[in-house]
């Protein structure tokens, strides 16, 4: 997937940029306004600063939605209210404030694709199933169990949500501490074992979560529980 990432903060643009990177998507950076409305390059969506150098980032959205509808997702330091009922009647499809961490933009960028996908007549979202027993609703953040909702702490839900995202794909350590606790979290990552335990208490029987040696973990849905 192509980013156009409009940000004139270096230190953020970079450190955004080799997240999203690192999660297979082709980021083109730009720091003005000026050469975000001259990009010629597809892109299949926008993430756009409001303080711009050049501009404000408003009328750069404005300018953007009137061109077509690609899926625009304002970041921006920015906390005031007016501000993102603004950019969201100029046209922006969502509204991230900074501080942010690379997992919650990627799964905002995730969200407004499936949105701006078109979808089959009569077909409804809902939550994401894994095999016959396993349900994680992603909007309302819950997860069920045959049926019956699973109490989850924060981060054991953000872990889980994250590892069924593509079930069998190896995941490093780097990885889901950047995605699940913070795209800066440093030094022991004691706390992700310690909330793979808990998953794999609460879903024995369900899921299994392979620990890779020297890696990190892969997660896969239990054959015989209805998973094709």
């Amino acid at each position: 997937m192509r980013v156009l990432l409009v940000e004139d903060d270096e230190p953020v643009a970079q450190s955004l940029r080799r997240g999203l990177t690192r999660y297979g998507f082709e980021v083109e950076w730009v720091s003005t306004g000026g050469a975000a409305l001259s990009h010629d390059g597809p892109y299949d969506v926008v993430l756009l600063d409001l303080g711009l150098p050049d501009t404000d980032g408003l009328d750069v959205c404005k300018a953007l939605r009137e061109r077509g509808d690609v899926p625009i997702i304002v970041i921006s330091a920015r906390s005031d209210e007016t501000d993102r009922v603004v950019g969201l009647e100029l046209g922006a499809d969502d509204y991230v404030s900074k501080p942010f961490g690379v997992r919650e933009v990627i799964a905002r960028i995730r969200a407004v694709m499936r949105r701006a996908q078109p979808r089959p007549p009569g077909a409804e979202s809902g939550p994401d199933r894994y095999g016959s027993r396993l349900t994680v609703d992603r909007k309302a953040a819950r997860v069920r169990l045959d049926g019956e909702e699973v109490p989850l702490a924060p981060k054991e839900y953000d872990l889980l949500a994250f590892l069924t995202e593509e079930p069998g794909a190896l995941m490093s350590r780097e990885q889901i501490m950047e995605a699940v606790w913070d795209a800066n979290w440093f030094g022991p990552t004691k706390t992700l074992d310690v909330h793979v335990a808990a998953l794999r208490r609460k879903f024995a029987g369900v899921i299994a979560i392979e620990a890779v040696r020297g890696v990190g973990f892969r997660l896969e849905i239990v054959k015989g529980d209805g998973a094709s």
